[in-house]
């Protein structure tokens, strides 16, 4: 008689969680966003557990030069409520020029499952405006990201 084959489910705190950094220059928004998200949440690892935290950290650093395909930077708009009457709006490309985090911020967050899960994974998302972080003590590895 064969031995069955167990499913593996990963333990919180049972999976190393690495740190990696992504260099947005010249990428576009909604590619970047994807594969950010999907390394957030843990599927590029075959230990992937829906219920457990299984991905790594992410460090975007030039934020400020991500680009949008098309005429976005007029067309797209931002709305959100401040507890006034009415909505705020702003085109993306104001966005770009007030705040530029902002940006690829609410792109992975809107990727990424809308629960408490997913708020823990958003705190693993550290997103610079320019070349430098200060995350350098933990040894961030180089990713490409984005690409077609």
């Amino acid at each position: 008689m064969a031995a069955t084959v167990k499913t593996y489910m990963a333990k919180p705190g049972e999976v190393e969680q690495k740190w990696c950094v992504v260099d947005a220059a010249d990428k576009v928004v909604g590619r970047l966003a994807s594969d950010i998200a999907m390394i957030l949440m843990g599927k590029h690892r075959p230990t992937y557990t829906p219920h457990v935290d299984t991905g790594d950290y992410v460090v975007v650093i030039n934020a400020e030069k991500v680009v949008f395909s098309g005429n976005k930077w007029e067309k797209k708009e931002y709305n959100w409520y401040t507890g006034y009457h009415g909505l705020r709006k702003e085109t993306a490309g104001k966005r770009l020029q007030r705040r530029p985090e902002l940006i690829l911020y609410d792109a992975v967050r809107r990727m990424l499952p809308k629960n408490y899960l997913a708020r823990k994974m958003l705190r693993k998302l550290k997103i610079y405006v320019g070349p430098d972080h200060p995350h350098q003590a933990q040894q961030p590895e180089l990713r490409e990201l984005g690409v077609k």
